[in-house]
């Protein structure tokens, strides 16, 4: 049996997060994922939601393509989270995460990181996920929730880990960290799909529809359909 971190008492670790949403949406018509809409509520609005509720404080949102659009949509000033600006978003995922950690107070003691197009992350999940690293097996850093055998998100980490990434090349992320560090790396099988689930195109979004019940839709001045309309309408 693997020895499991018991939970000191004293101050509840300070645990912030960051919600990531700065990419093209380039196989999603070049739209913001993020503000998808699954009831009305963009996927946005229900990550900082459900991490707020989790009592994940302070919240960066790093934005790159569409930035002024998803600022203007309100939900990160609703959240009192901090807008985050990627300056070369094209760079890509690690290039997003490393400038997100740069936002964050350097004192934090647990740091998780959110994709902002993951329709079903709620308060209990991110919950959970903290719950289990809290509890992890000693001497692991980065936590990674493992559904039949696949990686999914978000992941949470230490203070210490943050520090290691921000202290290596500009190719450091994440992933790279984990592949420095396999021994580090809680993998944290669970069950539920909906750590594995995100909308990365118009396939993902009918699989969202088949497994809720619910439609995913676009805000109305993102719907290129009608947009189209309005377009035939004006010739």
């Amino acid at each position: 049996m693997t020895p499991l971190v018991q939970p000191t008492p004293g101050p509840a670790p300070r645990t912030g997060g960051l919600v990531l949403a700065a990419g093209a949406g380039s196989r999603m018509g070049h739209r913001p994922k993020c503000l998808l809409q699954l009831n009305g509520v963009s996927l946005l609005e229900r990550q900082l939601q459900a991490l707020t509720l989790a009592g994940v404080s302070p919240i960066g949102v790093v934005l790159g393509h569409h930035a002024e659009r998803i600022l203007q949509d309100g939900a990160v000033a609703r959240w009192a989270a901090q807008p985050v600006l990627n300056p070369q978003p094209d760079d890509g995922h690690v290039s997003s995460l490393r400038t997100g950690l740069r936002a964050l107070p350097p004192d934090l003691d647990v740091v998780l990181v959110a994709l902002a197009d993951q329709p079903l992350i709620d308060a209990p999940a991110v919950l959970a996920l903290l719950q289990a690293f809290a509890q992890r097996p000693a001497d692991t850093q980065l936590l990674q929730p493992i559904v039949k055998g696949l990686p999914g998100n978000p992941v949470v980490f230490s203070g210490a880990v943050v520090a290691q990434i921000l202290a290596g090349s500009n190719e450091m992320g994440a992933r790279q960290w984990m592949q420095a560090h396999p021994e580090a790396v809680y993998r944290w099988e669970t069950p539920h799909s909906l750590f594995r689930l995100d909308v990365d195109n118009e396939s993902d979004r009918l699989a969202v529809e088949q497994l809720t019940g619910q439609s995913l839709s676009w805000p109305h001045d993102l719907n290129l359909s009608t947009s189209d309309k309005h377009e035939q309408h004006r010739h």
